[in-house]
């Protein structure tokens, strides 16, 4: 597999490849092997007397070849990679558990594929309307390509905070924070629309992420709340909202219970009314199932006539 592509400026990416490492367990051996018997054989050289240069250079040979290769040993723990390069050159990326073995002339560079959890602070930025909102995200990342994440971007962690707080400000200003008479029915807002915008935050963030090799595999709104200065004021509106809701389902009970009343009357012929009467007892009807205060009766001891 290619180790490069090409992104969409035309600069070249070097992409992550697989690089085989030994068992390092073999290779201890096989290391301390040659130490134990360059040593030996050295020392039995000397006993001997009058060793000969060669005979020495040779036992000494073995011994720092047992040490140089175990200078080729390494550690991975599980979900950790190891980026291994010669003199400069990405060679691959080895990502087998345990004691490893490569070239020791390779450098070895290890790095967490385990999954990290980004919490932005709140943020204040402007919705679709231009109310100021407060706004922060939980987002759960992994490293997915390690070569792009070292190789392509400086430092990949602050890459992935600053393109976090750039997406979470961008999605701010595609949507409004609440619903109102200015929006299309049905339309997504900040606060009822919380999958949704949380689907259009992962997509935002993918596109940004791909150039360090990061895989976002959750993201989700923390925080989200007005600005304080005009926290107060959407506060006031949401009350008349609430309470001009309220008043419309009072009045049609009040009407449906008025017209249920009169209808009442009729069919059991307990009174006639003419339509002045009817009137006067459809608003006295309103009047005391609209109000939102006790209500105190008024004895009438004449007619609507006098």
């Amino acid at each position: 597999m290619s180790t490069t592509s090409v992104s969409a400026t035309g600069k070249k990416l070097i992409q992550e490849r697989s690089l085989a490492s030994l068992d390092g367990y073999f290779m201890i051996i096989v290391g301390l092997l040659f130490v134990a018997g360059g040593a030996y054989s050295f020392i039995d050289l000397v006993g001997a007397g009058q060793p000969s240069l060669a005979g020495v250079l040779m036992r000494l040979a073995a011994v720092v070849l047992g040490i140089f290769i175990l200078t080729g040993l390494y550690m991975l723990q599980p979900n950790e990679a190891a980026l291994l390069s010669l003199f400069g050159q990405y060679k691959g990326t080895d990502r087998s558990e345990g004691l490893r073995w490569v070239n020791p002339f390779y450098s070895k560079r290890k790095l967490s594929l385990r999954a990290r959890t980004l919490n932005t602070a709140p943020l204040k930025v402007n919705d679709k309307r231009g109310n100021p909102v407060e706004i922060g995200a939980a987002i759960i990342w992994r490293v997915q390509d390690t070569a792009l994440a070292i190789y392509n971007v400086d430092d990949f962690e602050r890459f992935v905070n600053i393109q976090s707080e750039a997406a979470i400000r961008h999605l701010a200003t595609q949507y409004a924070y609440d619903d109102g008479e200015d929006l299309a029915e049905g339309e997504t807002t900040l606060r009822a629309g919380m999958d949704v915008v949380a689907g259009a935050m992962r997509d935002e963030l993918h596109k940004r992420f791909t150039a360090a090799g990061i895989d976002v595999e959750d993201a989700k709104l923390t925080h989200l709340a007005y600005a304080a200065e005009i926290a107060q004021v959407m506060l006031r509106r949401q009350q008349a909202e609430a309470i001009i809701s309220a008043r419309k389902k009072i009045v049609h009970g009040a009407v449906s219970m008025v017209e249920a009343a009169l209808q009442g009357l009729s069919e059991r012929k307990i009174c006639e009314l003419d339509d002045e009467r009817k009137a006067a007892m459809v608003s006295n009807l309103l009047v005391v199932l609209c109000s939102d205060k006790e209500t105190q009766p008024v004895i009438n001891t004449g007619t609507l006539y006098n």
